[in-house]
């Protein structure tokens, strides 16, 4: 058996109330960070994302070089790390420590061969370097407080700017960098800066909600942008390719296109009232699209040539961990994922798209595919909800406890494992419940047969004739409280996950063990998947790997080693040989399989 990787479906950006979020850009790809990962991703090909995951740490800000061969991330630990990406491993070049906390922004020069790091600290809140040797290479003093963004002019002669919580920019002259002179024009504070691509000019923004221009080799304040100013705090601004325009981003919800020549905005897009709507952060690529960040993680994507009020085209994905997903079973949609902050998404093979209707108040627990094609889910929201195409229904059941599991039955009835019990429910109604002495921690059902198990670690076999659940046999094998069940398509292999990283299988209708070698992984596992052809099996663990296992050989298996940084939630089959992983860094990976 071997694999192949396949597509990459990316996470949205993290974002933080309050605080900018930095956008970065090379061609028509842009950086942004979510967790301990670094998404870089092509705005034009969707083949084409990178998901860099070295970082220990949260990952803060990230940035390509100018030729394009290395990024430069920091974290929040203050660690600025330059990896390759040439090539699918991502190798590391260099890592340095440069701040005693977290890194706000980099930046960096022209010829690619320094950079400069700023952001919280305790003797310094930025620092200059070579990108090769870490060695100093000026210094980026004038602040008192948190530096929240840095811009370099990409020509010679260098300079470099800083924007700070302690309403200053400092400007300075290099190379080496040293301090010009401060920059006190803003009233509150300073939230972005950036030079234009020509070095001729370059912008600050603020929670002033204002915009200033300033000479790029003297530092000198050309204009202050005040036609038809934001209403909140702006934070984040960006340069056109051509340097003729300049775009912002504010927390009042919208997003402004100024004609720098003119000192007028051009055009101003809203994006709805709303929190989720305000804008943290910008980037112009170079391939000409306006990106602009929103609270919910959204990216707006807009044409500065369009006179559209709306954005052209919108870029949703999961903001947190997914926590559970599934080949949809039919529609325009191939999968569907929930995620630790209530979300659900359907993706359609190109792009995603939150589900509609009402979906779950906070993390989801479970899905679980009906025969006709109804997909219902389950939350730590303690409700069932029941999902039609990519569409909520209005009908929904409050569970008597927390759900820990949600399978559906041969005739349709739904089950849910809850703490102490196990419900039945038909057309949103309870039709039974099991309380249980035992506290049920996983559930999967296979025509009239469910299977229920245990933090005892055991697995119990209920029959379902539509109207009770009798108890028929207790399975044993596990070796810790069983978190994830799968039945074959045709019934006849029941295998068994526990938090110890072990999988027995079970012969059903023999009630018997047949294997209880499968034992791999190093920690809980939190999802298993049963191939199409019922000969193979897929498992995803919190030790980040995924494997797949052989029923006629039970020795062999494929190991997908960390298919998914932080632990992997999900793992699901979108197709005979199509296997697809999602987990704690938001992302959905994809695998071909070869069974040989």
């Amino acid at each position: 058996m071997s694999f192949k990787k396949g597509l990459l479906y990316p996470c949205a950006p993290v974002t933080t109330r309050g605080e900018p979020t930095k956008l970065s850009s090379s061609k028509d790809k842009i950086v942004y960070t979510n967790g301990r990962t670094v998404i870089v991703r092509d705005l034009k090909d969707v083949a084409s994302c990178i998901a860099y995951s070295g970082h220990v740490h949260n990952a803060t800000a990230a940035r390509i070089s100018p030729t394009g061969f290395y990024c430069a991330s920091g974290d929040a630990s203050g660690n600025v790390r330059i990896w390759d990406l040439v090539g699918e491993e991502q190798t590391l070049k260099a890592e340095y420590k440069v701040l005693a906390g977290r890194i706000k922004d980099l930046e960096w020069d022209g010829e690619s061969k320094r950079i400069i790091a700023v952001g919280d600290g305790r003797d310094k809140f930025g620092h200059a370097f070579m990108m090769d040797s870490g060695s100093s290479t000026g210094d980026i003093i004038g602040h008192s407080k948190i530096i929240n963004a840095v811009s370099i002019r990409q020509q010679r002669p260098y300079r470099a700017a800083t924007a700070s919580d302690d309403t200053t920019i400092v400007f300075h002259q290099g190379v080496p960098f040293k301090l010009d002179k401060p920059i006190k024009n803003h009233a509150k504070f300073v939230q972005d800066v950036r030079f234009s691509p020509s070095g001729d000019v370059f912008a600050s923004v603020g929670s002033d909600s204002k915009v200033f221009l300033y000479d790029g080799k003297t530092g000198d304040v050309v204009a202050e942008l005040t036609d038809s100013p934001h209403t909140g705090s702006i934070m984040a601004c960006g340069w056109s390719p051509d340097s003729k325009s300049l775009v912002t981003s504010s927390a009042d919800c919208t997003v402004k296109l100024w004609d720098i020549d003119a000192k007028k905005v051009k055009t101003t897009w809203s994006l709805g009232p709303g929190v989720s709507n305000q804008q943290v952060g910008n980037t112009w690529t170079p391939g000409d699209d306006i990106v602009s960040l929103s609270m919910s993680g959204d990216l707006n994507l807009f044409d500065a040539r369009a006179a559209s009020a709306a954005p052209t085209r919108v870029l949703h994905a999961p903001q947190k961990a997914v926590t559970a997903g599934l080949r949809a079973p039919g529609g325009s949609a191939t999968f569907v994922v929930g995620t630790a902050d209530g979300r659900v998404l359907a993706h359609d093979g190109a792009e995603y798209a939150y589900a509609g209707g009402e979906a779950h108040a906070s993390l989801v627990a479970g899905f679980a595919a009906a025969p006709g094609g109804t997909v219902h889910s389950v939350g730590v929201d303690d409700k069932l909800r029941e999902l039609e195409g990519t569409t909520y229904t209005p009908a929904s059941l409050s569970t008597g406890a927390q759900p820990k599991g949600v399978a559906v039955a041969g005739d349709g009835t739904v089950l849910v494992a809850e703490v102490a019990a196990v419900e039945a429910v038909r057309s949103n109604q309870k039709v039974f419940e099991l309380p249980t002495k035992f506290a049920p921690s996983a559930i999967a059902a296979m025509g009239d047969v469910v299977a229920v198990g245990g933090e005892d670690q055991k697995v119990r076999l209920y029959s379902w004739d539509g109207k009770v659940l009798k108890e028929e046999a207790t399975l044993e094998g596990n070796k810790g409280p069983v978190s994830a069940l799968a039945f074959t398509p045709d019934g006849q292999h029941l295998a068994a996950g526990d938090s110890t990283g072990k999988i027995v299988l079970f012969d059903a209708p023999k009630r018997s063990m047949v294997t209880g070698r499968w034992s791999f992984h190093t920690a809980r596992i939190n999802s298993l998947a049963w191939a199409p052809d019922g000969q193979h099996l897929a498992s995803g663990s919190l030790d980040t790997h995924v494997y797949v296992w052989s029923v006629p050989k039970p020795m062999k298996n494929i190991a997908l080693k960390n298919a998914g940084p932080g632990g992997v939630n999900s793992v699901w089959w979108m197709s005979t040989t199509g296997l697809a992983s999602a987990g704690a860094d938001g992302c959905v990976r994809t695998w071909e399989v070869t069974f040989h």
